[in-house]
């Protein structure tokens, strides 16, 4: 299985397709794994792979990977995730394309090295609507519940880490004014629930320099359509 060691961790990853590569990560919150591409309504492999690479992981302490956990850990640990996977791989240069928290790894892995990203795809990414903040402590604590007792911290690390995802506003893992001056092109696929409030991804779209913004996606030929415009995007930023 293909995997690598960084600092601690065990990352499980998979590679399909060839050409430009596209680091995709998947929705299910603290239990985004590639098995939960089987749920999205856009599926990355199989929408990307005959035009790109696409590369898919299980996150760090979901599915098949594993990683030390302490009150220090927040959305850049993540992002050295992602950095050292590309590194392993020896991508210089890739597309994101992000469904639910993927969209907050996508915009912290831009901000932290925007040299390496040519655009990013962001579908119904999650974000503060300002009284859904308990839904994302829960979610969080239902993966906590669920960790091994041999790679569960002390309960004070696991209110750290949960502070340090979701304690912030907007998307959580990066400003406004990053947003706000963000070098990539983005293609914003609009969210409509508690997880994924319509006014983030709207006010992603509204301040980002270089953004745009597909209202219906979700089923029969508008999502047909959006499948082609993702396509396309991509392709144009190659």
């Amino acid at each position: 299985m293909p995997s690598f060691e960084h600092e601690g961790s065990h990352i499980y990853y998979e590679s399909h397709g060839e050409g430009f590569p596209v680091l995709a990560f998947a929705p299910g919150g603290m239990q985004s794994s590639i098995e939960r591409w089987s749920r999205s309504i856009i599926k990355a492999r199989e929408l990307l792979e005959r035009n790109f690479r696409v590369i898919t992981l299980d996150q760090r302490n979901a599915g098949r990977s594993t990683a030390p956990i302490t009150s220090e850990d927040g959305w850049h640990s993540y992002t050295k995730d992602h950095l050292a996977l590309l590194d392993h791989l020896r991508i210089e240069r890739c597309h994101l394309l992000g469904v639910c928290i993927g969209g907050a790894f996508s915009l912290s892995l831009i901000q932290a090295a925007p040299a390496r990203v040519a655009s990013a795809v962001l579908i119904q990414p999650i974000g503060d609507s300002g009284h859904n903040r308990s839904e994302f402590y829960a979610l969080f604590d239902a993966w906590a519940a669920e960790l091994p007792d041999e790679r569960r911290p002390e309960p004070s690390a696991l209110q750290a880490f949960r502070s340090r995802l979701y304690d912030g506003d907007f998307v959580f893992s990066v400003s406004r004014a990053f947003v706000r001056s963000c070098p990539v092109p983005l293609l914003v696929l609009l969210g409509n629930d508690v997880y994924h409030p319509p006014q983030v991804s709207r006010e992603i779209v509204e301040r980002a320099p270089n953004a745009r913004l597909i209202e219906e996606w979700k089923e029969g030929a508008a999502l047909r359509e959006a499948e082609r415009q993702i396509v396309a995007f991509l392709q144009e930023a190659s």
